[in-house]
């Protein structure tokens, strides 16, 4: 993998954590470094899953792809979240 690559995931990663912790109701006990993280890794998984189901390349802009990535970050900021929250 090329810098230009590993610069595009953290970029990717970075919109993609940050639209799925929108998504989440709530405040949520994580930091930045975290969201970024999950962001990548949901991303990553995401663009698989979209192209296991041929919607990966489509003509224009991805949706199908963009929403399956920010729906598996919003579950891994909501996984993490309730990992990391103080207990009652």
């Amino acid at each position: 993998m090329e810098i230009s690559g590993i610069i595009s995931a953290i970029v990717i990663g970075i919109i993609i954590g940050v639209l799925g912790r929108l998504v989440v109701p709530g405040r949520q006990h994580i930091g930045i470094l975290w969201t970024i993280v999950i962001g990548i890794v949901a991303a990553l998984i995401g663009a698989a899953v979209a192209s296991a189901l041929g919607v990966a390349d489509t003509k224009g802009v991805d949706w199908i792809e963009w929403l399956i990535q920010i729906a598996l970050a919003a579950v891994g900021v909501a996984a993490l979240d309730r990992a990391k929250a103080p207990r009652r």
